[in-house]
């Protein structure tokens, strides 16, 4: 089991900045697929960053790619997303995930079936 919890989201004015964290406990955390999805109102859940375990593959959504970095430091347990040049339609419940499988050669990663753990969320409101 990996238990997640996310922090450092809030209220912020459209092209400022935020850093998520997301701590993680439990089983060989370094060894897991991170992942962050955000969830607007009224909307289904939706893919942002992937980092493979290593470190060595990260994937994003056209629509945060060049604004938001997905970072991990596996000494602290704990995956980053920074947030520059936030946009009203940032405006969301971000999700960290994690999983143990394999990073697929496909686009597995880009649905919310393929992870096992979820976090709590955390709020990131942008106002314009």
């Amino acid at each position: 089991q990996v238990q997640l919890v996310e922090s450092g989201g809030g209220l912020v004015q459209a092209g400022g900045s935020l850093r998520l964290s997301c701590a993680a406990s439990g089983r060989t955390y370094s060894r897991y697929t991170m992942a962050w999805f955000r969830q607007p109102p009224g909307k289904e859940r939706a893919f942002v960053a992937v980092m493979s375990w290593s470190g060595g593959r990260t994937y994003y959504a056209d629509s945060v790619k060049g604004r938001f970095t997905i970072a991990r430091d596996n000494a602290k347990n704990t995956v980053y997303l920074q947030m520059n040049s936030l946009k009203p339609e940032d405006t969301a419940v971000y999700y960290c995930a994690a999983t143990g499988r394999p990073f697929p050669y496909g686009r597995e990663w880009y649905g919310v079936a393929y992870y096992d753990y979820w976090g709590q969320g955390t709020q990131v409101t942008v106002s314009s």
